[in-house]
């Protein structure tokens, strides 16, 4: 080996040896530095998007559905588009069955799914709600002939109809019913009048609004329960959420405070049930 291979090859030797005494190579600008937009606050990147996803049936009059033109309505509508403009964002609404919306907030399709989503302590457990907007009670709707449904306990032995997941659907079984799955409010109420089912447990405005369309219906309300369901809207657990959720919440408390969410009470249900205690 000549004399100027040698001297390279111990300069090299002596450089590798000086960066190893410093802890190695420096990490390059490019690995240092985080990706652009990679950021767990959801409330950023919706922000960022210009645009939020929110989830809910499209056919559960009056919270959800379409009208004559086939607009997509209701007060679950109304109540989160304005709470995209507050948030400064376009909503884009994404329909679906009601069992398969509150996995899309799982997966992270949806950001919010706003649907007359009752809060009870299974989903407490699994989605953070923001705070409660509306209020509900829980009737038990059978067919205008059939006396043999006086109270909740009544059930027991009893067929009735809801999408599964439901708390409607989890109430029923609790007093011994026997549940079939559905899709929609429509399917159960055609179930029922068809003799197929002997009641189906809905929130109360629904059944009056119903009534409103199909005023000739043989059905009527059996029971009413005494405890007051409250209506929030669930969004995913985890730290990403937070900000999202408390936007949400003060969202809420504006149109609260300035009487929209009565307003808008009033002209889907004819009743203010934006009143939460």
């Amino acid at each position: 080996m000549n004399a100027k291979k040698w001297t390279a090859l111990l300069m090299a030797a002596l450089l590798a040896l000086a960066l190893a005494a410093c802890g190695g190579e420096a990490p390059s600008s490019s690995a240092a530095a985080p990706a652009e937009g990679q950021t767990g606050d959801l409330l950023a990147k919706i922000q960022e998007k210009g645009e939020i996803t929110v989830a809910m049936e499209g056919t559960w009059a009056p919270w959800t559905f379409h009208n004559e033109d086939d607009e997509l309505v209701g007060y679950d509508v109304e109540v989160a588009q304005n709470i995209a403009e507050k948030l400064g964002v376009k909503v884009n609404f994404v329909e679906g069955e009601w069992d398969g919306l509150l996995g899309g907030i799982d997966s992270g399709r949806y950001d919010l799914m706003v649907n007359g989503v009752s809060v009870d302590e299974d989903r407490k457990e699994k989605y953070d709600f923001s705070i409660p907007y509306a209020a509900n009670r829980t009737a038990v709707i059978v067919r205008s002939e059939d006396d043999s449904i006086q109270a909740m306990d009544d059930l027991k032995g009893k067929t009735t109809a809801n999408t599964i997941t439901s708390t409607y659907a989890k109430l029923a079984e609790a007093h011994g019913a026997e549940v079939t799955a559905v899709d929609d409010l429509n399917q159960t109420f055609e179930l029922l009048l068809a003799g197929r089912i002997d009641a189906t447990l809905n929130d109360e405005v629904a059944y009056y609004d119903y009534m409103k369309s199909h005023p000739d219906a043989p059905i009527k309300i059996a029971v009413l329960s005494d405890d007051v369901v409250q209506v929030a809207i669930p969004m995913r657990k985890g730290e990403e959420t937070k900000t999202l959720r408390e936007a949400v919440d003060k969202a809420l408390k504006e149109l609260s405070e300035d009487g929209t969410l009565s307003a808008l009470s009033e002209k889907y249900f004819g009743v203010d049930i934006s009143q939460v205690e």
